[in-house]
């Protein structure tokens, strides 16, 4: 999207680069990485960060409303709300897929957006990476908030608070064979944060402890990575701690923000920036032009359950009482903005915030891109493909 950037980068590239690069990726951490990092960084210009931002605060208006809680309290399923509530996210993730408008420019078109936290540490690293053995502008910056080590020092406080390292856990389901381990691994050494498997808490009454180094520690503080979608299908699991307990612990990222700020909250507010979506309870009449549409559930995770190509027979499919829980989005096109090798590419840029206690609104803090040549983004739809996979933006001044 910057011209000059784009093709001095491309210049520069070689398959043997990109292969020290992913070696050192893997090296750097002692820990393969689970996922495909794409063969380039996006350069996104000054005049499209700008449109980034405005539809972020199209969204944060709506979330910061005093009656937000009240309108998404239907989002949060009988029997998972979790006590101890906190006033409001600590984590915001905005998913944007980057489209042309009917003028013909390019602009970003919200795809989801998350009360819950993302590659926050992983991103600075890769960041990094791409600097150390690519080109990078040197005044481009992926990080909102100053250098890396002001967003590293924020980073910390967000997830520890005020509570000790030793006492706050990164609480997962079997966390070191997810996709997402590397930042798991990352955050533990910026943090001191140990990733703890869920069934391995123990719980004595309202007190949580888990063993750290052959002793029982307590646990004051959980940065929660744990989704519901994944805990509710894991039936082998019978932990002694099932989130919606009430026990003495903090939460860095309270569990029902991600409830409340997922697709259910798409539908209420009005934006320019985000496509005409339903609830699928509220659709009276399914559209003639049906191709155009794509199905969602609100709540599934990486895409799952998600129909593009849907057809009548699956929504009659869909029971009444389930319909709530499913929304019906118009189709967002993608447009191949990032210049490969070998053709364009889609792409999506996900802007990070963090919302520290006693703050008014969120601030954006790092991004996250994801690449795709596929019919959405997402590891099944770019298999053997090269050129896709996770990135990151670097922002013109």
């Amino acid at each position: 999207m910057i011209p000059h950037a784009r093709l001095a980068y491309n210049q520069s590239f070689s398959e043997e680069k990109y292969q020290l690069f992913l070696t050192d990726l893997h090296a750097a951490h002692d820990f393969a990485i689970k996922f495909r990092v794409a063969e380039t960084p996006v350069f996104i210009p000054a005049y499209f960060r700008n449109k980034l931002l405005r539809a972020s605060n199209d969204i944060i208006d709506f979330l910061v409303r005093p009656d937000f809680k009240q309108l998404t309290n239907p989002a949060i399923p009988a029997g998972l709300n979790v006590p101890n509530e906190t006033d409001h996210t600590l984590f915001l993730a905005l998913d944007y897929a980057i489209v042309k408008d009917t003028d013909g420019s390019y602009t970003p078109r919200l795809i989801e957006m998350q009360g819950f936290p993302s590659l926050f540490a992983f991103q600075d690293f890769l960041g990094g990476k791409y600097r150390q053995h690519f080109t990078v502008p040197a005044h481009f910056q992926n990080h909102f908030v100053g250098s890396a080590e002001n967003y590293r020092s924020l980073l910390k406080k967000a997830l520890l608070g005020n509570a000790a390292p030793e006492n706050t856990v990164l609480l997962e389901i079997d966390p070191l064979q997810q996709n997402t381990a590397i930042d798991f691994v990352i955050t533990e050494k910026l943090t001191g944060i140990r990733p703890v498997h869920l069934g391995d808490v123990q719980r004595e009454g309202r007190k949580l402890f888990y063993q750290r180094d052959g002793k029982r520690v307590p646990i004051h503080r959980i940065y929660n990575r744990v989704i519901f979608d994944e805990l509710i299908q894991r039936t082998d699991l019978s932990p002694a701690f099932d989130l919606t307990q009430e026990v003495d612990v903090e939460w860095a990222g309270h569990p029902n923000w991600f409830f409340r700020i997922s697709k259910f909250t798409m539908p209420l507010i009005q934006s320019a920036f985000i496509p005409s979506c339903q609830f699928l309870s509220e659709v009276r009449e399914i559209p003639a032009d049906l191709e155009n549409y794509v199905l969602k559930p609100l709540f599934s995770f990486s895409g799952s359950g998600v129909i593009f190509h849907v057809t009548p027979t699956d929504i009659h499919a869909i029971p009444e009482k389930e319909r709530g829980h499913y929304m019906l989005q118009q189709k967002v096109s993608y447009e191949p903005v990032v210049q490969a090798p070998d053709g364009k590419v889609k792409t999506e840029i996900r802007l990070l915030f963090l919302w520290m206690p006693g703050e008014a609104r969120p601030t954006l803090v790092t991004n996250l891109a994801r690449l795709s040549r596929g019919e959405m983004i997402g590891v099944k739809f770019n298999k053997d493909k090269t050129w896709v996979g996770g990135s990151v933006c670097f922002f013109e001044p």
